[in-house]
């Protein structure tokens, strides 16, 4: 396995979901192993990202409900939400999360450091004037947001803070274009904040198929959501108990906070890689090839801190692969290709493969097939909202490149379907296959005609 002179074989700097992973299957496979985390197990998905957030949104999502109950009938009295309770209940059950991840890593013999890490040498990390030595070292430090450069962006707040806000906001302007700000969207929105959306192009979600973009900032809308494109902010400053946002077009807005959801930028600072060799990319992120190996054979890196897919199933695959390549004699690299991703917008948002405009470039000829339809719950519900699938088609295989969905669970229904393109299913083998009514799901199955015009 190692040589004797090290004393790991492996040393992991951050303990997030790709971390973790790396660390348990490799002392699996009989390496000793050593993670260091100067902040919380478990990362931002457990921390300040995915678990907390579906959290918020589950709880967002009752607002819609409660106002839907009567077109079935039930008659709901008045209803109020108490802030301080649900994030007490969120944060005991990260609590819960962070013990269990503790747990896990002491159960498969990671010996856990706390504090931070800084690398000397391609076999030397210190952690508290503590030197460490190992055979290979694993940077897993994710990511982190960045702000913008504007007067008084003291005053803002990011998507980090917001988990821990004291109070349910009345008034919040985010800025940003991405799935974090259109997630937390929705979630004050559901929780009562007249919600103002801010991005700097002409539409938000750049990388997501162009209907999905268009069916979300018109649902999005429909719910009384104020999306403004082609604005961004040029000063913050405070106003009465609030702050006031002075924007590009020359007007201002009024709110309890300004969320700044701009981004996240690789935690590479301070972590010694430039010393060591590593090398870096414009934004930071460390470079690695196909098997998550940086510029230094001895160091690797994966997750949020390599800016490829920046995806919690996709960071703990990253993970495991690093920890097959060099403890398990299998060379691994991770496959990028078909992963299915998820907004959790209110509607949400799912998809898997090409979108159309990726499938044009890539192929000589595309079908595409679309359908928007009024979810059979909003007939009783009279609530006015669509639910938009697509389906994208290399014509001279029939192989269904695409799959994508605006509506009421789009992520369960879509992780599905992402098998059947991760196996290759044509568009043949989609139109053989009988649905289950009445679904949403079941409209992927029975599209026949081409969509003529985009939304």
């Amino acid at each position: 396995m190692a040589q004797a002179r090290y004393d790991f074989d492996l040393f992991t700097i951050g303990a997030g979901s790709a971390g973790v992973r790396a660390c348990r299957v490799a002392a699996g496979y009989g390496a000793r192993v050593a993670v260091a985390e100067e902040r919380h197990l478990g990362g931002t998905c457990v921390n300040v990202g995915c678990i907390p957030k579906k959290l918020l949104v589950y709880a967002a999502q009752f607002r819609d409900a409660f106002e839907d109950a009567a077109g079935f009938g039930w008659m709901v009295g008045p209803r109020s939400l108490q802030w301080p309770q649900l994030l007490a209940n969120k944060n005991r059950e990260i609590a819960r999360l962070i013990e269990v991840y503790r747990s896990l890593l002491e159960q498969a013999g990671v010996q856990c450091i706390e504090g931070h890490a800084r690398i000397v040498d391609a076999h030397t990390v210190i952690v508290k004037e503590q030197t460490f030595t190992a055979r290979s070292i694993l940077i897993a430090t994710g990511g982190w947001p960045e702000q913008p450069h504007v007067p008084g962006v003291e005053l803002a707040i990011t998507s980090n803070d917001a988990f821990f806000l004291q109070r349910a906001p009345e008034r919040i302007l985010i800025v940003g274009g991405g799935y974090v700000a259109a997630e937390f969207a929705g979630i004050f929105h559901g929780v009562g904040a007249a919600v103002t959306q801010l991005y700097r192009g002409p539409l938000f979600l750049r990388g997501f198929d162009d209907d999905v973009r268009h069916a979300l900032a018109d649902e999005m809308r429909r719910k009384g959501i104020d999306l403004r494109f082609e604005r961004d902010v040029v000063q913050i400053e405070r106003h009465g108990n609030g702050v006031r946002a002075a924007l590009t077009d020359g007007t201002f807005v009024n709110v309890d906070h300004v969320m700044f959801a701009t981004g996240r930028r690789p935690n590479t600072a301070g972590l010694g890689l430039e010393t060591a060799g590593v090398q870096l990319d414009a934004a930071g992120a460390v470079m690695v090839d196909a098997y998550s190996c940086s510029s230094v054979r001895s160091i690797y890196a994966v997750g949020d801190v390599t800016n490829r897919l920046k995806l919690t199933p996709m960071a703990i695959a990253e993970g495991q692969a690093v920890a097959e390549t060099l403890f398990n004699n299998n060379p691994t690299a991770p496959d990028h290709s078909s992963v299915p991703t998820a907004i959790f917008s209110q509607p949400p948002v799912a998809a898997v493969g090409l979108t159309e405009a990726g499938a044009r470039e890539r192929y000589a000829q595309v079908d595409v097939y679309r359908s928007t339809v009024r979810p059979l719950k909003h007939t009783l519900s009279g609530r006015d909202a669509r639910t938009m699938l697509k389906l994208i088609v290399e014509r001279a295989t029939d192989r269904v490149v695409g799959c994508h969905m605006v509506g009421a669970d789009a992520p369960e229904i879509i992780q599905g379907f992402a098998v059947a393109l991760k196996c290759g299913a044509t568009k043949a083998q989609f139109d053989a296959t009988i649905g289950i009514h009445p679904t949403a799901a079941e409209e992927l199955l029975t599209m026949r005609s081409q969509a003529l015009l985009p939304l």
